[in-house]
C-alpha cells in the first residue's frame, strides 16, 4: 500500500501520517519526488484503515499495491535509482560498462587488463577472487590474495572495483577492499547474505539466478533494501532452459519489464549468459537497446590459458571494439528516450 500526498502537504502532515504507520508496527519508505511524497507501507497493511488515512490533511489518495516487492517497486519511487560507485553512476543516461577477468590470477595479469579496460572507456574493473564451481576441483580463485590484487589495480589505475563475495565470514575483508559487492546467481536466495550487504551502505551488484523469475529476483532486492541499503543494481545474466548451444539464454525482455517493475538500475551479463566470446558484442547491442543501463564483460588478455571461463573472455582489443559500439548505439537509444520523453521503458 501507498499513500501519495499532495503537492502543497506541508512537511508536518507527512510526519503526521508516517507517526501514525509506525505506531501500529508497521515499517515506512518516504519518497519526496518532483511533484509530490509518497509513502510507502511495508508490513501487514490490514492494520491500516484506507478510508481513514484517505481523509487525514494533506493526503491525496491511498493505493494497493499488488506485488510483494515493496521498496522496489516502480509504484513506491517513480524517478530512476542512480548507484554510485565511487562516483561512478549506474543508472544514469550513460551505460556504465564493468569489465575484467572471470578470477584474478596474477597481479600483472589483472593490472595490464585494467589499463586497457579504463583506456577503451570502461568505468569499472570486475574480477573474481572467490569463485563458486559447479565442481570441487576446478579452480576457486585465490581468495584473500585475489582481494589484495585488485585492491593494488584500483590504486595503480585508478578505478573503482568488484568482486563476489561468496561468505558473510568475509564480509568485512570485502567492505574495506571493494567499492562494490556482487551477489552471483547462485546467491540471490541466500537470504543471511543479502540481510548482511543490506546493513551496509556499499552498492551491490545483484545477479539473477539461474532459474528465478522476475519476480523472485525483485524479492531478493527486497531482502537488501529493506535492511537500509538503497544501493542495488540488478544483472540479468541468463537464465537456464531447454537450449544447450549457448550456456544460458540471455533474457533480454527481463530488461525492460525491469525497468517497468522497478526503479532499481538493470545491466547486462553477455559473457554468462552465453558462454561465447564472439557473442559479447551482439548481445550488448541488443541489451543497450533494451534499457540496460550498462553491461559488465568478461575480459581476458589471455583467454586460451585463461584458469576460469576462457572461452567466454574477450581480448582487449576485442573491448575497444565493443565500447566503440556502445557509445554509438548509446546515442541512438539516447535520442529515442527524448523523443519519447524518457519513457520508453517505463509507460
Amino acid at each position: 500500500m501507498i499513500i501519495v500526498m499532495k503537492a502543497n502537504a506541508k512537511e508536518e502532515q507527512v510526519n503526521n501520517i508516517t507517526d501514525r504507520l509506525t505506531s501500529l508496527g508497521l515499517g515506512t519508505n518516504k519518497i519526496v519526488g518532483v511533484d509530490c511524497t509518497v509513502i510507502g507501507i511495508v508490513g501487514d497493511t490490514s492494520k491500516v484503515d484506507k478510508e481513514l488515512i484517505a481523509t487525514l490533511p494533506g493526503v491525496d489518495k491511498v493505493l494497493k499495491v499488488q506485488e510483494p516487492f515493496k521498496r522496489a517497486n516502480r509504484a513506491f519511487k517513480k524517478e530512476d535509482t542512480i548507484v554510485d560507485v565511487s562516483r561512478v553512476k549506474i543508472g544514469g543516461e550513460k551505460p556504465v560498462i564493468i569489465a575484467g577477468p572471470c578470477s584474478v590470477e596474477s597481479e600483472e595479469q589483472v593490472i595490464n587488463i585494467a589499463k586497457s579496460v579504463k583506456a577503451s572507456g570502461g568505468s569499472i574493473l570486475r574480477g573474481g577472487a572467490f569463485k563458486p564451481r559447479t565442481s570441487p576441483y576446478a579452480f576457486q580463485g585465490l581468495a584473500l590474495d585475489g582481494l589484495k590484487i585488485l585492491k593494488l589495480a584500483k590504486e595503480e589505475v585508478g578505478i573503482p572495483i568488484v568482486s563476489e563475495i561468496v561468505s558473510i565470514r568475509h564480509l568485512e575483508d570485502f567492505e574495506n577492499t571493494v567499492d562494490m559487492i556482487q551477489i552471483g546467481a547462485r546467491n540471490m536466495q541466500n537470504f543471511e547474505l543479502l540481510k548482511e550487504v543490506g546493513k551496509l551502505k556499499k552498492p551491490i551488484l545483484l545477479k539473477r539466478g539461474l532459474a528465478n523469475t522476475m519476480e523472485e529476483w525483485l524479492m531478493s532486492a527486497e531482502y537488501i533494501l529493506d535492511k537500509g541499503n538503497p544501493n542495488v543494481v540488478l544483472c540479468e545474466r541468463g537464465i537456464r532452459t531447454f537450449e544447450t548451444y549457448t550456456r544460458n539464454t540471455f533474457d533480454v525482455s527481463a530488461i525492460p519489464v525491469i525497468k517497468r517493475m522497478s526503479h532499481l538500475p538493470v545491466i547486462g551479463d553477455p559473457s554468462h549468459a552465453s558462454g561465447k566470446a564472439w557473442m559479447a558484442l551482439p548481445l550488448t547491442l541488443a541489451a543497450i537497446s533494451a534499457g540496460a543501463d550498462g553491461m559488465i564483460i568478461e575480459v581476458h588478455n589471455d583467454p586460451e590459458h585463461a584458469l576460469c571461463d576462457g572461452a567466454q573472455s574477450i581480448k582487449p582489443e576485442t573491448f575497444a571494439q565493443v565500447m566503440e559500439a556502445v557509445n554509438m548505439i548509446s546515442e541512438t537509444v539516447s535520442k529515442i528516450k527524448a523523443k519519447h520523453n524518457g519513457r520508453v521503458y517505463t509507460k
